[in-house]
């Protein structure tokens, strides 16, 4: 009998996961006593840590009471549901998080059904007690409620609840009494979730993670099903499609706290990472060398959009990056393939230009912020959904879409969200906030978050999930105003950009170095427009370079990734280089944008 409980955590966005975890690590010990770990310790890529979003889940393993608990961090946002569907594969529970005030939010609804769909106990801990004006007993039955209409079977209806605060450390049954510690949840893991069945028969395992190490290779991680593994066991890798690849198990590591343990045995229940097997993928299985069975392969959710990836080839090429060829893109993209899921990657007509399908513009934004920061230069074309023909019928997906704002701008996100072909299906007050839900096309949402915060002072909060394929919905109004497309190639002098602030808003500083064709600014019109800021003020003996009045210019907007992303037009390209961020147009010369003229 294996004394193991493996478990996932899973949750809405910014309810309060990876923090919840960092308490569960304090209070097995894992640190010593005047040990600086700092906070959120599972997020450990640097961009994980500026976002403050989880984006790879991460496994680490505590003792407690003498039980080993395997513990899976997952990532809230619904672009990154491969990664939570793959690991509730290795779990047999898990613990719903759900904060006190909001109660149950689209991406609880997804994960939840993910996790009832498998089979596994759900243990609920209702979380951010502390807030204001949060009702901790209404949340726990919408909980309830959710679980009975998304099919939950007796036994997990009957769930135990835990309430309490992660960043106050501490929980309790009652949300009114305030303990000193978090012991009550371990108590719960410890007693609820359920151990794993070790069934006869031989050794099988399906790979659902993997991890890359210079040194070794490419790792496989996952949970032992049946049978034992031992180190330099010879075993049968089962791919997908059935076909059988004999291979060996150079060494074999568990889990033990934040790091990993080389053991010489591992037993079923157990997760582990294998070393020293070659090309293998996820959802492959690891079985018996004279007699391998297969394990049902792991599902994943499909892309719903789609972006272009090419060469830089603009006049600035190569001065920041390292990688710039097609040869080290496409290998990078491979790359990605082998470890994310839900992304697809199709070569077109052209060598240096590949199709990448992604869940999102999060997803893929993620992605390419990734290869920036490794020294690639790349360019990126207009996010486009995907459109499938079903029975006839162009039809494009949908997704639920719930908006989080202050009661007096309502109005304003509802016209705007109708202007994008959304339907709003309830609206709720909660305090002073209201809470809106749509169901709107994708594409009606690339842009939408921008314009949103605008028009709310930065307050909405928005969450959209995948639903499904409808017929399409019509035309979407999209950018209104045209593009000041540079004329030459050159600085930003002040003078030309104090001259020019009528006609737009200008994306460059003075003293930028912009080239022909870069867009530099936004028209105040609905065309574009070629405009020459290069151009220095003529000097003679009548005027001095400091007669006129001084230039004042307003401060340039900079855009991150993903608002430039949704920003561009269908014959603009974002070029992404580790430095900088620059819109272009496809066709850098005015010649040329007439002559090939998207209508």
């Amino acid at each position: 009998m294996s004394n193991t409980k493996n478990i996932a955590i899973i949750a809405h966005v910014d309810h309060g996961k990876t923090t919840l975890v960092d308490k569960i690590m304090y209070h097995c010990q894992l640190f010593r006593e005047n040990q600086q770990t700092g906070d959120l310790i599972l997020d450990n890529n640097d961009l994980e840590r500026e976002r403050g979003i989880t984006i790879v889940s991460k496994n680490v393993s505590v003792q407690y009471k003498g039980t080993k608990i395997n513990i899976i961090d997952t990532p809230g946002h619904a672009d990154f549901g491969g990664e939570v569907e793959r690991v509730l594969n290795m779990a047999d529970g898990v613990l719903l998080l759900v904060d006190a005030f909001e109660g149950p939010m689209p991406q609880t609804r997804f994960v939840l059904q993910k996790a009832i769909n498998l089979g596994l106990k759900p243990c609920v801990v209702i979380n951010k007690v502390d807030k204001e004006n949060c009702t901790p007993e209404e949340v726990h039955e919408k909980v309830f409620d959710l679980m009975y209409e998304l099919g939950a079977e007796e036994w997990q209806l009957d769930f135990p609840t835990v309430y309490g605060s992660a960043k106050n450390n501490w929980m309790s049954d009652d949300p009114k009494n305030i303990t000193e510690n978090i012991e009550p949840l371990l108590d719960m893991v410890i007693e609820h979730i359920p151990t794993f069945e070790v069934k006869e028969g031989n050794t099988q395992m399906l790979i659902t993670s993997l991890d890359f190490s210079s040194f070794t290779g490419r790792i496989a991680i996952g949970r032992l099903q049946r049978g034992t593994l031992k180190e330099g066991q010879p075993i049968s890798l089962v791919k997908r499609d059935g076909s059988i690849v004999k291979s060996r198990i150079k060494e074999l590591y568990t889990f033990e706290g934040l790091g990993r343990l080389k053991v010489p045995e591992v037993m079923a229940g157990d997760i582990c990472a294998l070393v020293g097997i070659e090309g293998f993928e996820i959802g492959d299985t690891v079985a018996d060398f004279e007699a391998p069975e297969k394990l049902e392969s792991i599902a994943i959710d499909e892309p719903t959009m789609s972006m272009l990836f090419t060469i830089n080839d603009s006049p600035f090429f190569g001065k920041d990056g390292k990688f710039v060829t097609s040869r080290h893109i496409k290998e990078r993209l491979t790359r990605e393939l082998e470890k994310n899921l839900a992304l697809r990657v199709n070569e077109t007509d052209s060598a240096d230009k590949f199709l990448v399908f992604g869940r999102g513009v999060l997803h893929l934004s993620v992605l390419i912020e990734t290869m920036r920061r490794e020294g690639y230069e790349l360019q990126i074309g207009q996010p486009q959904v995907i459109i499938k023909e079903i029975d006839g019928v162009k039809c494009e997906p949908i997704e639920f879409l719930t908006i989080d704002l202050p009661e007096s701008v309502s109005g304003r996100a509802v016209e705007m969200v109708s202007m994008r072909k959304g339907e709003m299906t309830s609206m709720e007050a909660k305090g002073e906030r209201m809470v809106c839900e749509f169901l709107i096309p994708s594409r009606g949402i690339i842009g939408l978050r921008n314009q949103l915060l605008t028009a709310t002072a930065g307050e909405a909060i928005m969450a959209h999930r995948f639903l499904e394929y409808q017929p399409m919905k019509g035309d979407i109004p999209m950018r209104q105003n045209g593009s000041l497309v540079s004329m030459e190639l050159g600085k930003a002098i002040p003078y030309s950009i104090d001259k020019l602030q009528d006609r737009g808003k200008f994306f460059v500083d003075p003293g930028e170095d912009i080239y022909e064709g870069q867009v530099i600014g936004e028209n105040s019109r609905g065309d574009d427009m070629a405009v020459n800021v290069t151009k220095t003020k003529k000097l003679s003996n009548v005027r001095s370079s400091g007669a006129d009045d001084k230039a004042k210019i307003v401060p340039a907007i900079k855009f991150s990734l993903e608002e430039a992303l949704e920003y561009i037009q269908k014959d603009e390209y974002v070029e992404v280089t580790p430095k900088f961020l620059r819109l272009r147009k496809i066709h850098l010369t005015e010649v040329d944008r007439k002559r090939n003229k998207i209508a």
